[in-house]
């Protein structure tokens, strides 16, 4: 029955494989100057996507900076267009751009483990197909909010939970993250800790931080009600302690989603764009000054 189980399991995956190749053979005749999406896993009859945004010049004969974005929701829902206007400027700012899909318990009936699983998959496929997608595999960041921001920081730090068929040897661990109010913390004394049941170690960020995590940059609000700025500072206080950056912006009369008020007077979305692309520019993933306007709000 084990062997049947794991046969099947590796058909399926195949398939997904096979879709994915096959997106990417017509990918040449795809108009890159327009966001396009991709097929990058397939489960039973489910298909996840990527929706890409490429730089206004693209050259087919470069190759560029990648981000990919994780919406927002409890792990529950969210939509994949949450992040757009974040990905539509760093895609101003030469970077291709990533908005991911992936399965949530209100649409999938699934937990956060395979959250995270589609998570990694996404960036193993950005990283296997590198070449065809014109993107640098040294230089591709993981970004997302509060469940969206776990993912990326679990996909950086958490060695486990990738899918067993996959290939393994090429890595779905990110070059850099992004992370707006994340689910850092799934102990005890964090976030949704029974959610998680007797496996929560191998799925919260903050119990799994070494020599190797990712250089990071962390926005959260001080009057968030999910998030306490304290588990932010100890979480950075333990990338200290390993010798990694993190970067920390708390922020006041800020709640948890701050940043998405690009469709009101837009202060924090600036703030915490502006302050992303300082923190691409100091690891050598984009060139030049921000395009981003701010006033004396920073």
């Amino acid at each position: 029955m084990k062997k049947t189980i794991q046969l099947l399991l590796l058909i399926l995956f195949t398939s997904s494989m096979c879709i994915a190749q096959k997106e990417l053979k017509s990918l040449g005749g795809i108009d890159r100057n327009q966001p396009f999406s991709l097929i990058y896993k397939e489960i039973d009859t489910l298909q996840l996507k990527l929706i890409f945004h490429y730089p206004e010049k693209f050259n087919k004969k470069k190759s560029y900076p990648c981000i990919i974005f994780y919406f927002g929701g409890g792990w529950n829902g969210g939509s994949i267009k949450q992040f757009k206007p974040q990905a539509e400027y760093f895609a101003s700012r030469g970077m291709i751009t990533v908005l991911a899909d992936y399965r949530v318990r209100n649409r999938h009936k699934t937990t956060p483990y395979e959250s995270v699983e589609d998570a990694k998959s996404a960036i193993r496929f950005l990283r296997k197909n590198a070449e065809v997608l014109n993107i640098n595999s040294e230089k591709i960041v993981a970004s997302g909010g509060s469940a969206g921001g776990h993912l990326a920081a679990a996909c950086g730090v958490c060695p486990q939970l990738d899918h067993p068929n996959e290939d393994l040897s090429i890595s779905s661990v990110p070059n850099a993250l992004i992370l707006f109010n994340p689910v850092f913390d799934n102990g005890p004394e964090g976030f949704e800790h029974k959610r998680m049941g007797e496996q929560w170690r191998t799925i919260s960020p903050a119990h799994n931080i070494t020599a190797e995590a990712p250089p990071t940059i962390v926005f959260l609000g001080r009057e968030d009600h999910l998030i306490p700025a304290s588990i932010a500072e100890n979480y950075k206080a333990k990338m200290d302690a390993v010798g990694r950056r993190c970067d920390l912006f708390l922020y006041d009369n800020a709640g948890h989603g701050f940043f998405n008020n690009y469709k009101y007077d837009g202060k924090f979305y600036k703030i915490t764009v502006y302050e992303t692309d300082l923190f691409l520019k100091s690891i050598k993933f984009i060139k030049g000054k921000p395009q981003m306007i701010v006033g004396d709000e920073i």
